[in-house]
């Protein structure tokens, strides 16, 4: 099935955030916490409180029970087999084997984006409005986070 991400895009984001908190929080809880050169690299791509960041590395991302969200984020290609890196605020969920420099800076730029937007709502808000609009390769917030990476 295709969607109009755009247009239902305010009937699915309180599905979206209610999923995206119910998998933030126990990573904040029981996650990783930054080393001091996590810190550091994280604070180089502009992260204001680096401190807040917990990791958890997992076998797979679990996909959202709401039927409508899950068949959106699959078909817009937000998840799908090479989703290796997820961020929610200051959380941020890891493929095992792939907690590479380059993708953590990705990631840890999109904590970057979070901080400026305020609010875990408000991130989710623009960032699948620009999705839904540029698609994901060519999102303003995904070209961002790819030109913050670091080798």
């Amino acid at each position: 099935m295709t969607y109009n991400m755009l247009a239902i895009l305010p009937s699915l984001l309180p599905a979206a955030i209610a999923w995206a908190q119910s998998m933030a929080e126990p990573v904040i809880r029981n996650g990783g916490a930054l080393t001091e050169q996590g810190l550091s690299v994280a604070s180089s791509v502009g992260v204001a409180m680096p401190e807040r960041i917990h990791i958890a590395m997992v076998d797979s991302f679990p996909m959202p029970e709401d039927e409508t969200l899950r068949n959106v984020v699959c078909s817009t290609g937000l998840f799908g087999p090479d989703t290796v890196g997820l961020t929610l605020g200051y959380a941020i969920l890891i493929a095992e084997g792939h907690a590479t420099r380059r993708l953590l800076t990705h990631e840890f730029r999109h904590v970057r984006q979070y901080e400026k937007a305020g609010s875990l709502e408000k991130f989710l808000l623009a960032y699948l409005a620009e999705i839904a609009t540029f698609g994901y390769f060519d999102a303003p917030l995904e070209i961002d986070a790819r030109d913050h990476e670091l080798p």
